[in-house]
């Protein structure tokens, strides 16, 4: 059996799709109101708040994901993330079952210095730091050895479906409504972004190879890593659209906090768009050389023909 806690959210969906094609037809996915996906989904309700709920949830697993998300709230995170992620660890340490920890990038530097799996953490606001605590509970779990534990690392998402980042909000989305893409701060900066289909796709791959535990990986992204000038370009150009976008300044994205919570809750990761994001996923390209890293062209292509099946 193979678990994913969280199991609503993009990620954990494209996941269970993935399991269920390539690796297991014995998946259980388990969150506050969970959805099957196929009819041999095991489909079970819990908080993970609640440590019982959660130990209940696990039993007899023998891979357990966690891709639980939290609507970006500092104070929601500080309060729930750790409590949720120590639950799973328990958890997971009673059933003997395997820890894939699905992260992010928020305690990285956010300045324009390469990032691997050994960069040092240093977090620039609430979020980041609990994210960082949580990164170190898990270091401390797989440092202890009782269970196999693995992190998969995922920086900025553009995705399909319900994909939630700046990128899809700002460019993608507005693009695809028949208007202007918005960037923040400069377009000349390098972005990575990862395609959450391919993000999916590596941890299913990652959680069930043995020797992959015991380590951190960074989940595989475009080597060419576009500028936002670029990519709007070429989304503009999939969508068939005149490539135009406004570049919103810093001034305007605090000015858009004094209005709205989201504005305020996403400013302690505006210095990322200041200088070149460089995200680096060579160990796991050397390891999974035959995986396919879906490129941006044909990611934005997807979603363009997504809302045309949509649209029928």
């Amino acid at each position: 059996m193979q678990t994913i806690l969280g199991a609503n959210g993009q990620i954990a969906i494209e996941l269970a799709r993935e399991l269920r094609r390539h690796h297991t037809r014995e998946i259980t996915l388990v969150s506050r109101h969970p959805r099957a996906l196929d009819a041999a989904d095991r489909v079970v309700a819990a908080d993970l708040l609640d440590a019982r709920q959660t130990a209940d949830a696990v039993r007899g697993s023998r891979i357990v994901y966690f891709t639980a998300g939290l609507p970006p709230d500092a104070r929601l995170w500080e309060a729930q993330f750790p409590t949720m992620l120590a639950n799973a660890l328990a958890a997971c340490r009673a059933a003997g079952a395997a820890f894939a920890y699905f992260d992010n990038t928020y305690m990285y530097p956010q300045d324009g210095r390469r990032l691997d799996e050994g960069t040092a953490f240093a977090p620039n606001g609430p979020k980041g730091r609990v994210r960082a605590r949580m990164a170190e509970a898990v270091l401390a779990e797989m440092a202890r050895g009782d269970i196999p534990v693995l992190i998969a690392r995922a920086p900025e998402f553009h995705g399909p479906g319900r994909t939630q980042s700046f990128t899809n909000a700002l460019v993608i989305d507005r693009i695809r409504a028949g208007r202007k893409a918005r960037v923040p701060l400069r377009d000349d900066t390098r972005r990575t972004l990862i395609w959450t289909p391919d993000a999916s796709r590596a941890l299913a791959v990652l959680g069930n190879t043995p020797d992959a535990y015991g380590q951190t990986w960074h989940l595989p992204c475009c080597d060419d890593r576009p500028t936002y000038a670029h990519y709007v370009t070429i989304a503009c150009d999939v969508f068939g659209r005149a490539p135009a976008w406004t570049v919103l300044r810093h001034w305007q994205l605090v000015a858009a906090g004094l209005f709205s919570k989201p504005a305020r809750e996403i400013r302690e990761l505006l210095p990322r768009y200041a200088h070149d994001n460089l995200f680096d996923s060579t160990k796991f390209k050397r390891r999974f050389p035959d995986f396919a890293v879906t490129s941006y062209r044909a990611g934005l292509e997807y979603v363009r023909d997504e809302s045309v099946r949509a649209s029928v």
